[in-house]
């Protein structure tokens, strides 16, 4: 494998790494700064809103970079989010108010273009039927930065709330290093796209990618999944604390275990998967199992269960590569990063939706005025809104349109 290939899935993983290894202490952090007199379940509405923060400003700023990554490179694009993301974390680690941990979230949402340039890295060296395996192995380097990312993240924990964050700065620094020596550039003058306001902005965006024979509907259906599938970030550590007392060690190891199954499914395979299944199978395959997987979760009343139960959540995580191999081949070879950018877009606007959502439902049900004690509210939620999603792709989502240009070659 070529070093700028290496560099791509070391910095997806080190993206996973850093959001692990704050996890775990991110409940502790909000009591601190707050008064520790602050009960678990209104650090959660806190939680919520800081990460819809982060969230605004990757909706708003996604299609931006993605554009920016058309006309000038990826190169510039990754490099110089890596730098700004290690100085975010080391604002993190020193806040001692609330409003100073929202100053990072705004500064890191801005320029979160670490994955979806990295996506859109990928597309360009990719030959358009080796795509969807090939982003398959962006979400098995995630998976592995989730194994690791918890797993030290709750060591760290042992050392104070804020050793995971100076942690997490070393690596995005290091990494901005190595990418600095190692990466090419894949943005020549024959995809080299001119930038424009119109399109740079996620509305223009959006109206334009909706055009697109096959792609409104696709679009819907990622937005939807993302809602559902942001209930793991946004309740896990206060469902499984709250449920069954684990303590931030058995958060990350939990989510680790979590991790280590993404990365087995859409490393390896998914890639058989999709011979059997094809993209459109894999994506309809995953939805059901999904279903199935979050009500389970939902209902479960042991630790230990809930734990077998952790590998099986992995299972399809086939959807989102086998969505973005249909997608990125309904666009042409100039629009890969705009593409990218509109899905950073759509996610950050899940982001915006799903953590207050989820965050307010495990509120509600698990306070004592409501009178009905279920923690896992959210997970039911999940399961109702990846049924919505199937139904959406069966019905809606068409054949999307051939790639315009062609011509990439394999990583």
């Amino acid at each position: 494998m070529k070093l700028p290939v290496i560099f791509i899935l070391l910095t997806v993983m080190i993206d996973a790494m850093g959001i692990g290894l704050i996890v775990p202490v991110m409940p502790d952090l909000i009591q601190e700064v707050q008064g520790m007199g602050l009960g678990l379940g209104t650090a959660a509405l806190w939680g919520g809103v800081l990460s819809t923060t982060f969230a605004a400003m990757q909706f708003l700023f996604g299609p931006l970079l993605g554009a920016l990554s058309d006309r000038y490179g990826r190169r510039p694009i990754l490099l110089v989010s890596l730098v700004v993301l290690a100085f975010d974390y080391l604002v993190m680690a020193v806040a001692g108010t609330i409003w100073l941990l929202f100053l990072g979230r705004i500064v890191g949402g801005i320029t979160a273009a670490t994955q979806s340039t990295a996506n859109a890295y990928m597309a360009d060296i990719s030959k358009p039927e080796q795509k969807a395996a090939n982003f398959g192995l962006i979400g098995a380097a995630f998976g592995i930065g989730f194994v690791l990312g918890p797993a030290m993240g709750g060591l760290l924990a042992e050392y104070g709330t804020r050793a995971p964050f100076y942690a997490a700065a070393g690596l995005a620094a290091a990494n901005a290093i190595f990418g600095y020596i190692v990466l090419k550039e894949t943005v020549d003058d024959r995809i080299r796209r001119p930038f424009t306001w119109a399109r740079a902005n996620p509305f223009g965006l959006f109206r334009h990618l909706a055009k697109l024979p096959g792609l409104g509907p696709l679009l819907l259906v990622f937005f939807i999944y993302q809602v559902a599938f942001i209930v793991y970030p946004a309740i896990w550590a206060y469902y499984t604390t709250e449920r069954f007392d684990w303590s931030p060690g058995m958060v990350g190891l939990s989510l680790s275990l979590f991790g280590f199954s993404m990365a087995v499914v859409q490393g390896g395979l998914i890639r058989p998967m999709l011979r059997v299944l094809g993209e459109r199978g894999a994506v309809v395959y995953g939805h059901i199992a999904d279903v199935g997987v979050f009500l389970l979760i939902g209902f479960v009343s042991s630790g230990t269960w809930l734990l077998i139960l952790t590998p099986l959540a992995a299972l399809p995580a086939v959807i989102t590569p086998a969505l973005q191999g249909i997608m990125s081949k309904a666009v042409g070879d100039d629009e890969q990063g705009e593409l990218q950018g509109a899905l950073t877009s759509i996610a950050a606007l899940a982001m915006i939706v799903s953590p207050m959502l989820m965050t307010s439902v495990f509120h509600t049900f698990t306070t004592p005025e409501t009178g009905v004690y279920l923690p896992g509210a959210p997970f039911l939620l999940a399961a109702v809104l990846i049924a919505v999603a199937l139904m959406v792709f069966v019905r809606g989502a068409r054949t999307a349109a051939s790639p315009r240009v062609s011509g990439s070659t394999a990583p």
